[in-house]
């Protein structure tokens, strides 16, 4: 074959090889996506933070006297109520010295009836000038004396009485005993460093929550700058150490209604090891649930979000900025029906659930690609779905995406 025949048949391949070309591009279609209309939402601030459970009153059971026990009067782990016996001290001792305190403030109380009888004849005397008046205020004063020891002999009565009742160990407060630290027959001293037993008030509980300085900064200037609202005292819910919701333990069907606690307090001061602040909740515990020390993971309700934005939480993606974008649609002039696509730089706040909160980058009508962004790059021209199911909204799964 010829080197002019080889030219042409090479000329007449490049020829057929455009047309295809043009042909194809000719009838190429816009890509489909999957958009979503960015819309404002109302929506309620809550945080997760860890805590610990702790008794509303605590109060150790101590002796006040010296002496062995006689009995123990309680069951260990019962409940107990304020003032109920608890433990029986050897009272001889303290019995003995309240019957010689009676004894004394007897004979002081006769010697004072004497003495008044002294003082009164004396009385009568001086006016005769039968004695000198050196001797009636002799008479007076052993009189005020005999008084004096009548009051300090009430006194010794009344620190004996108190000593013998102290042999009788009573309950300080109302609550739920724990075990008992001695046995019968042991000698107990009243400035022991060992408590007794252990009594805690549990129908009501504290629960300490620790907050991060950082999160406690950003939740302040938030509610200063108007972002977000604060609804008053803030509620506290629990989620308990298998997972469950805090709810009434008899509860089965339906949701569950969670048991809510009310915060009490912060800390005016950030601990320099952790860098967080200590919060406290009360919570009613009907059921016994919470137990001093129990670790609880607290469900704070910070306040709310009037115009908030959310977007799915897995269609931001990491851009060479250090940042998230997201790929949304801008109509264009050009070619009618179809949408351009524009990457957009998004500032994600915190997330909610499934979603981010985006606080800057996107505003209420922007069209949000959900699906389909495998396909695109910034500047292709697309045809845009609109996705109309808001749960779908919420759930979509995007695919890689593609970045110019």
């Amino acid at each position: 074959m010829s080197t002019i025949t080889k030219k042409a048949l090479l000329g007449l391949l490049l020829t057929i090889l455009s047309g295809c070309t043009e042909e194809v591009s000719e009838t190429h279609t816009p890509e489909k996506v999957r958009y979503a209309t960015v819309e404002t939402e109302r929506i309620a601030m809550t945080t997760d933070l860890p805590g610990r459970v702790s008794a509303l009153v605590m109060s150790e059971v101590r002796p006040q006297v010296d002496g062995i026990i006689l009995e123990r009067l309680f069951e260990e782990g019962a409940d107990v109520k304020k003032g109920q016996v608890l433990y029986h001290v050897d009272p001889a001792v303290y019995q003995a010295a309240y019957n010689t305190a009676k004894a004394i403030l007897a004979e002081a109380e006769a010697n004072v009836l004497a003495l008044a009888l002294k003082e009164k004849r004396y009385r009568r005397l001086i006016v005769t000038k039968s004695i000198s008046r050196q001797e009636l205020d002799n008479a007076i004063a052993e009189h005020a004396q005999a008084r004096a020891r009548i009051a300090r002999a009430k006194a010794e009565l009344e620190t004996a009485a108190i000593n013998l009742a102290y042999t009788q160990i009573k309950a300080p407060v109302s609550g739920r005993i724990g075990a008992s630290s001695v046995t019968v027959g042991a000698l107990v001293t009243a400035n022991q460093s060992s408590a007794l037993a252990v009594i805690q008030q549990t129908d009501r509980v504290y629960v300490d929550i620790t907050q991060s300085i950082t999160d406690n900064i950003r939740l302040r200037r938030a509610m200063a700058q108007g972002q977000m609202a604060s609804n008053g005292t803030a509620k506290v819910r629990l989620t308990l150490e298998d997972g469950s919701p805090y709810t009434a333990i008899t509860q089965t069907d339906g949701e569950p209604e969670w048991i809510q606690g009310v915060l009490l307090f912060s800390e005016i001061s950030v601990g320099q090891s952790t860098g967080s602040l200590t919060l406290r909740a009360v919570f009613s515990n009907p059921d016994g649930l919470l137990l001093p020390g129990m670790y609880v993971k607290a469900i704070i309700e910070e306040g709310t979000v009037n115009n908030a934005i959310l977007i799915p939480q897995r269609i931001p993606f990491a851009n060479n900025i250090s940042g998230h974008s997201v790929y949304v649609l801008q109509e264009t002039e050009a070619q009618d029906g179809l949408f351009r696509v524009e990457r957009r730089d998004v500032q994600l706040e915190r997330a909610l659930g499934h979603r981010w909160i985006v606080s800057s980058g996107l505003k209420p009508g922007d069209r949000l690609i959900l699906e389909g962004l495998q396909k695109v790059a910034p500047g292709d021209f697309v045809q845009g779905i609109p996705e109309e199911d808001a749960a779908a909204v919420s759930a979509a799964t995007p695919t890689e995406r593609k970045d110019s």
